[in-house]
């Protein structure tokens, strides 16, 4: 099943970048780090247009080192963009931010022309958390829910860098089936969108091939089980059992387990991981693009075929004794002369 979440306030945000955009010199797009791919944008791209922006691993220190680096050698090669990988919650790294903003726009500083920057963000990336960590106060309220942020705030950062934070958005249609899941399963979309334990497997699915050592030491599995190449409900069962997540007969609560690998990977638990590489990503949306195609040229069929069908209804109404008027009598009289 597909994940889509897209609730009244996205829309509002998506209003309200699209009207602050005008007078914006640099986007930050905040990025989990742990799935650099599934938490970036695509409404971003079309809202911002060729605006200079910066994206931002963020939540470097709990992602898989060699995959950050190559999402940042990715995210580098594209045009007008600069990526840097960071902790929010560390001051330091944090000040890298506004540094890399002024070097994307060195046009822009005094107070003459004060450098205007759009932070931007799937829920529960934690833009909130850098916010405060930026100005050195809780500026912006934080949590572990998605839509914790529901209005825009302007933070001076200096006398000439004016930062103005919006609310998480995510996108109409999640059309990268894999991305939804990993979104799901970082908190980015809520909990009534998706079935935990259809999330669950989908996470052991990613975490089984590159990373069985991680899994294998958070739950002590049985050693002769080959975690790379079980099937994530096998996994999922053998989670549950050591767990606890037992019920009569013997039998594995599947989503007591579930909800048990999800809340170790939110809480960090699992180890630094990342769900996806960038070939794997591009993979992904390849194949997502490709059933998107398909699905437009079928309606688009379906389409001419309603109009060949009216055209045909209407030249027959055409005919002599054919037309809907035909039908007021039999004998093709007039009902009323009649």
């Amino acid at each position: 099943m597909a994940i889509q979440w897209f609730p009244g306030h996205m829309h509002v945000t998506q209003k309200a970048i699209k009207e602050r955009i005008k007078d914006i010199d640099v986007v930050i797009e905040l990025l989990d780090a742990r799935l650099p791919g599934a938490s970036r944008n695509p409404l971003l791209d079309q809202i911002t247009g060729h605006r200079l922006r910066l994206k931002v691993l963020n939540k470097q220190d709990l992602a898989d080192p060699e995959r950050t680096e190559a999402w940042l050698a990715h995210y580098n090669g594209l045009k007008d963009t600069r990526a840097i990988a960071l902790d929010a919650s560390d001051k330091a790294p944090a000040q890298r931010l506004i540094k890399a903003c002024r070097e994307l726009a060195p046009h822009r500083s005094g107070m003459d022309k004060p450098l205007r920057v759009l932070i931007c963000g799937i829920p529960n990336v934690g833009k909130s958390t850098l916010m405060n960590t930026l100005v050195g106060r809780k500026a912006a309220k934080t949590g572990d829910e998605a839509g914790v942020t529901r209005m825009e705030q302007r933070i001076n950062l200096a006398s000439d860098f004016y930062l103005f934070d919006t609310p998480g958005m995510l996108w109409p249609k999640l059309t990268v089936e894999k991305g939804g899941y990993h979104l799901a399963a970082s908190g980015a979309v809520g909990r009534n969108a998706y079935d935990e334990e259809e999330v669950a497997l989908e996470l052991l699915q990613s975490l089984k091939g590159p990373y069985p050592h991680l899994l294998q030491a958070r739950y002590k599995l049985d050693p002769s089980l080959d975690i790379a190449q079980a099937h994530e409900d096998t996994l999922l069962e053998a989670i549950g059992r050591k767990r606890g997540a037992v019920i009569g007969g013997n039998r594995v609560n599947t989503t007591k387990a579930a909800e048990v690998v999800l809340n170790d990977f939110r809480q960090n638990l699992l180890g630094r991981v990342t769900l996806e590489t960038p070939e794997q990503f591009a993979q992904w949306q390849a194949e997502a693009d490709a059933r998107e195609a398909a699905l437009q040229k079928v309606r688009e069929e379906k389409a001419k075929g309603r109009k060949r069908s009216f055209r045909g209804e209407r030249e027959s109404w055409e005919q002599p004794g054919q037309g809907p008027e035909s039908a007021d009598s039999e004998d093709g009289t007039d009902s009323e002369q009649a």
